[in-house]
């Protein structure tokens, strides 16, 4: 495939990869950090935590997100984050329970506190402690 402009060639152990150019698609609506700011960790995606989600726990847990402030605490209502998300009550109260099960949040029965990352995304850790299990019984 010949080269175009959306993509650049490099040689990583004489092997051609192929990478990705990034180019701006409107300039003119370029993002910016403007008062307050949340964030995602790029490895929430990349090492499986956000496949490890049901699509409720991903509407909590961004919602969250977005509602924390700098050291991850918010504490909107149960009635106000079920009438941001749409969630209802009873499905709010399992994503609650999924996500704090998962290691991702802490809730004190008023405020949330959204956690740095665990090391092991809880999939990977759901799949060890199985494996922990079927050892311990043969």
């Amino acid at each position: 495939m010949p080269p175009t402009s959306d993509m650049a060639f490099i040689f990583d152990n004489f092997m051609e990869v192929k990478i990705m150019k990034k180019r701006i698609l409107n300039p003119c609506r370029i993002r910016r950090i403007n008062g307050g700011f949340s964030f995602i960790p790029h490895r929430f995606l990349t090492e499986g935590f956000y496949a490890c989600l049901s699509n409720e726990e991903k509407n909590l847990y961004m919602f969250l997100v977005l509602a924390s402030d700098n050291n991850g605490l918010s504490y909107y209502s149960k009635k106000s984050i079920c009438t941001y998300t749409g969630l209802s009550h009873d499905v709010y109260t399992i994503a609650r329970k999924g996500l704090i099960d998962k290691d991702l949040v802490e809730f004190d029965g008023t405020m949330f506190q959204v956690l740095d990352l665990p090391h092991i995304p809880p999939g990977i850790k759901l799949l060890s402690d199985l494996a922990q299990q079927i050892g311990k019984r043969i």
